[in-house]
């Protein structure tokens, strides 16, 4: 194992922040894993701490067939930030900006670099946009802040791994997988492994997260370079390990070691594994996704359980106001997985309330909320 740190720029005088990643193995092919980039979503750190130990056994066994990199603390800025004993790990205190938005996008910046390079050859030409994609970070003028700079690294280490994982949560919710269309069969093995109850799919849900920003510019170079074969070779995929408090022990490491396991569907790993369940959820449009906002405000109770299966017209929850006593009842617009809940029980204005996974589109443009 190397133990790979970096100093985060731009901290207050007398102060320093680090980002550590932790690799393991070696070979051609790379996969990258990192936790909790919304600081205050915990169970991907504990997941990504079974991992660290399962990770270090494997290596001594010999059983790596490629480098794994992982990173169980990818935000210290946001890890903290306490506020009257509530951890607040999603925006940043001195900017307001949520720690997975604004990532740089590469395409534009690597294009230029490679153009009139590229060949016929395949595994040549994706040498050549990973480096390109290097260059192009180490290029990128200083960071501006410290969470600019915690950005560049995480992305420097990703941008040329064939495989990566962004360990989440939502508030309350059930195993769920983000990822773009063209990945859909590449990830339905993990998951499968996972029990996922949703899988949502967006060409681009804006925003510029993180997950999105390792896989959508092989996307856009493919189009941009339709005369040569350019492969969309970096699968990514963002993992919410259902709500913020599970992190209890057993599940946590069964969920580490459904992870492995895929690496070893990927080839990263050697050794005997449980087959991949042959059942597995549909995946879905995430414009399908119904987000449920309580039409004033007042104490929320919820009428589903989180993986409640819902219809048109079935109620999520209800608004009550203690002073006016003026009562509402919200429902689902579409049918579907009722897959996450806020865990506040209060309805404030332009906040959801629930997510219910359908099929039918009903958003359009813009489709993550902040």
């Amino acid at each position: 194992m190397e133990h790979i740190q970096h100093l985060l720029p731009w901290s207050a005088m007398g102060t320093e922040r680090q980002l550590s990643v932790f690799r393991f193995g070696q070979g051609p092919r790379k996969a990258y894993i990192q936790a909790s980039l919304h600081a205050d979503e915990l169970p991907g750190m504990r997941v990504a701490v079974a991992l660290k130990a399962r990770l270090r056994e494997l290596e001594q066994q010999g059983r790596l067939n490629g480098v794994i990199e992982l990173v169980p603390v990818a935000n210290p800025i946001g890890l903290a930030q306490m506020f009257q004993g509530t951890h607040q790990g999603r925006f940043e205190f001195s900017s307001g900006k949520n720690f997975n938005r604004d990532f740089p996008q590469l395409a534009d910046a690597v294009a230029p670099r490679i153009d009139g390079q590229l060949t016929q050859d395949a595994d040549a030409n994706v040498a050549l946009i990973r480096a390109a994609m290097g260059e192009a970070i180490a290029a990128l003028p200083a960071a501006q802040s410290e969470t600019e700079g915690l950005r560049r690294l995480l992305l420097q280490h990703a941008c040329d791994a064939d495989l990566v994982l962004d360990l989440h949560c939502d508030f309350e919710g059930v195993m769920l997988l983000y990822a773009i269309p063209q990945h859909w069969a590449q990830i339905r093995p993990l998951a499968a492994r996972l029990e996922a109850g949703a899988v949502l799919l967006a060409d681009d849900s804006g925003g510029k997260a993180f997950d999105e920003s390792c896989s959508l510019p092989w996307v856009q170079l493919a189009e941009r370079f339709p005369q040569v074969p350019v492969p969309l070779a970096c699968v990514a995929s963002t993992l919410e390990l259902r709500g913020m408090t599970d992190t209890d022990r057993e599940p946590s490491i069964a969920c580490a070691e459904q992870i492995l396991a895929y690496l070893a569907d990927q080839g990263l790993i050697a050794g005997d594994w449980p087959p991949v369940p042959g059942e597995c959820c549909d995946a879905t449009p995430f414009a399908a996704t119904q987000y449920a906002y309580a039409p004033h405000a007042g104490v929320v109770s919820f009428l589903q359980a989180v993986g409640a299966r819902v219809r048109v017209g079935d109620p999520l929850f209800e608004v009550l106001d203690p002073l006016t006593d003026r009562h509402s009842v919200v429902h689902a617009t579409t049918d579907g997985l009722l897959y996450a809940r806020e865990r506040l029980r209060f309805a404030q204005p332009g906040l959801w309330l629930a997510k219910v996974a359908g099929t039918q589109v009903l958003r359009q443009g813009r489709l993550l909320t902040d």
